[in-house]
């Protein structure tokens, strides 16, 4: 029996040190992150381009280093995009739309750099993975007063989507898969901290991340069959703003179709390790 119980006691002891240590070893493998930055957004409006005015963007993630070259990271970040002046004048449309993504990406480092690799102090990185993010594209516009109102363009329907007569064209969904991908570069700050720059790309499965797409419908038709169809048909063709009295004719291409809207992500994150966070925490706890 006392042999039974050293051999017990000896067990638990080894378990409870092999718990220990593994959860020393996950805390102090696994990052906070504080992120900030900012969007930009890729489509018709801007003619395909992403040198467009960044708005701010930034959110929180974790990070877990499974070795020195690859980690896991998961992250939610807020953000907005618009265009505000179209490339094409004429057309003068414009949109904004806040963006709330929810992603799982996986890092690779080109060098050494997570646990056990202390002698580098830095190393660029690519990511990519799988994100989720929902939109609302939002145009502004001016009532007889001169007060500005901002409305929401997927309810009114502005190229017909979810109608009979253009059955090919269905209502889009605000919420959406993405694919994030870049690159970026990670520093070290001592054990405690690490610093990220990035820049990354959002391919997108849809082309009505600014509500423009296909072909103009008309206003009679827009009238008739869209949710408040008057203000459908002011935001759907506002050509006249800059020529008066010209209209575009049904059938004139409003979009690019043949590809789908993107969004870029750059930002700086800043990582906090939970062993050091974890720690602190626990010892003002003790202090109180």
């Amino acid at each position: 029996m006392v042999v039974l119980a050293c051999v017990s006691m000896v067990f638990l002891f080894s378990f409870s040190s092999s718990v220990h240590a593994q959860r020393q070893d996950f805390l102090g493998r696994s990052e906070l992150l504080l992120i900030g930055g900012g969007m930009n957004y890729i489509g018709d409006l801007n003619d395909q381009s992403a040198l467009t005015l960044p708005r701010p963007a930034g959110g929180v993630g974790l990070r877990y280093s499974i070795d020195n070259r690859v980690a896991l990271r998961g992250e939610l970040s807020l953000g907005s995009v618009a265009c505000e002046k179209d490339y094409n004048k004429l057309r003068n449309l414009s949109f904004k739309s806040h963006i709330m993504e929810l992603a799982a990406l996986v890092e690779f480092n080109f060098a050494p750099f997570g646990p056990g690799a202390t002698e580098r102090l830095w190393t660029p990185y690519i990511f990519g993975g799988l994100g989720v993010f929902h939109f609302n594209p939002m145009a502004r516009y001016v009532v007889g007063n001169g007060e500005e109102h901002w409305a929401e363009l997927q309810p009114l329907c502005t190229e017909g989507q979810g109608t009979k007569e253009y059955s090919d064209r269905r209502t889009y969904t605000l919420t959406q898969v993405c694919l994030p991908f870049g690159v970026g570069v990670k520093v070290r700050m001592g054990k405690a901290f690490s610093l990220a720059a990035e820049y990354g790309f959002r391919m997108t499965w849809t082309d009505y991340l600014d509500d423009v797409s296909k072909t103009y419908v008309g206003s009679e038709f827009l009238i008739a069959n869209s949710r408040d169809g008057i203000l459908a048909a002011q935001l759907a063709d506002r050509s006249g703003e800059v020529e008066p009295g010209y209209v575009n004719a049904v059938g004139i291409k409003r979009g690019d179709d043949s590809l789908d809207d993107w969004y870029a992500y750059f930002h700086v994150s800043l990582g906090i390790s939970f062993d050091v966070l974890l720690g602190w925490m626990r010892s003002k706890r003790c202090r109180k």
